[in-house]
């Protein structure tokens, strides 16, 4: 396992997460105990949850093996979120002042420590002032209860009028940004990705297999069924069956995928992370298993993405390249024209 600073701070996390969102649904506690036994003795760090994750089960289930493990609580860095219901009243959401001092401290509650290292807003919030929430998160650093903040599924002009404003107003910067971001899913790379570069801020990809299609387990025309996530539901959300088997890109990029994962005698999950980790601005990946064996496979990109030749993570980025229009992100580009000075433009 490989390590790297988390965003622009000078903590170090492992380049791949343990992702808890099955904690609690999909993992039982016995089954969660032991995927985070496997992933601290591969030498993996960084754990992520939110206060949303099972209703709160996920952070007890890790509190209770925190509480167990006082070692290893020593060297993991505790990543958990807020932002989304907790309770039917109206001040139960949100990104104000109010909702998040109850769900920071209900989070330390159930996770049992009295600090977490990394505090996330789990999404935007159009009626919170953003400078309420900075406020909030620099009072919270100061008062030693996070160690450091980010953000989750913001876009790109929304992390920049944060980072904007923590600036100006003297306020604790943001370190990381969670995105959806994987083979199938690279529009962020038009402004989310540039706006974290331009900042200084990590990625923190979750969904990097696309919901199971990038660990080549689905076959063209063939409905998945079974234990899967779109074999029990195959209208699943973004990562539906119909739409993406019905895109030719989608067998594109798996060809490749599977064709270099025989090169290297690696899964195809390996090398679809190990393409996540080769890309500017990822500082973690965020690995999301049922099982051990599951999550082993996955800790193997590590390996894998030093393995990868130049040439093999250009193919797999032809292959699974964004489709741009050509304005204003394809190849009319006014910032990459010619400058009217020059004559050419």
């Amino acid at each position: 396992m490989d390590y790297r600073t988390l965003g622009n701070s000078g903590a170090s996390v492992s380049e791949l997460t343990l992702g808890t969102m099955t904690f609690g649904a999909e993992a039982d506690e016995t089954t969660s105990f032991a995927l985070l036994d496997a992933f601290v003795a591969a030498g993996g760090t960084l754990v992520d949850t939110a206060d949303v994750y099972s209703a709160g089960v996920s952070e007890e289930i890790i509190g209770r093996w925190l509480a167990k493990h006082p070692t290893e609580e020593a060297q993991v860095v505790l990543a958990t979120k807020g932002r989304f219901p907790m309770g039917a009243g109206p001040n139960d959401v949100g990104l104000s002042r109010r909702h998040l001092a109850t769900a920071l401290d209900a989070s330390l509650t159930r996770l049992g420590v009295e600090h977490v290292d990394l505090y996330q807003m789990h999404a935007w919030d159009h009626l919170t002032p953003i400078d309420e929430t900075l406020r909030f998160l620099d009072d919270a650093v100061s008062a030693g209860k996070i160690g450091y903040y980010g953000f989750s599924n913001y876009l790109g002009w929304q992390v920049s009028k944060a980072v904007g404003r923590a600036a100006a107003l003297g306020f604790t910067p943001p370190v990381t940004l969670q995105p959806q971001y994987n083979l199938l899913v690279r529009d962020i790379e038009h402004e989310i990705v540039p706006a974290s570069l331009d900042a200084g801020i990590g990625l923190l990809p979750w969904s990097p297999l696309a919901g199971g299609w990038l660990s080549g387990k689905y076959t063209r025309d063939q409905a998945p069924t079974g234990a899967t996530r779109l074999g029990e539901d195959p209208k699943r959300g973004m990562e539906a069956w119909e739409a993406r088997n019905a895109d030719e890109r989608t067998w594109a990029v798996l060809d490749e995928v599977t064709s270099i994962a025989a090169a290297h005698d690696a899964s195809a999950s390996q090398v679809s992370l190990a393409w996540l980790l080769r890309q500017p601005a990822v500082t973690s990946v965020i690995l999301g298993a049922r099982s051990v064996e599951q999550l082993s496979d996955n800790l193997g990109a590590s390996d894998v993405a030093v393995a990868l030749t130049d040439d093999e993570v250009a193919r797999l980025s032809a292959a699974s390249a964004p489709r741009i229009d050509d304005y204003p992100y394809g190849t009319c580009l006014l910032y990459t024209s010619p400058s009217p000075r020059d004559g050419k433009f």
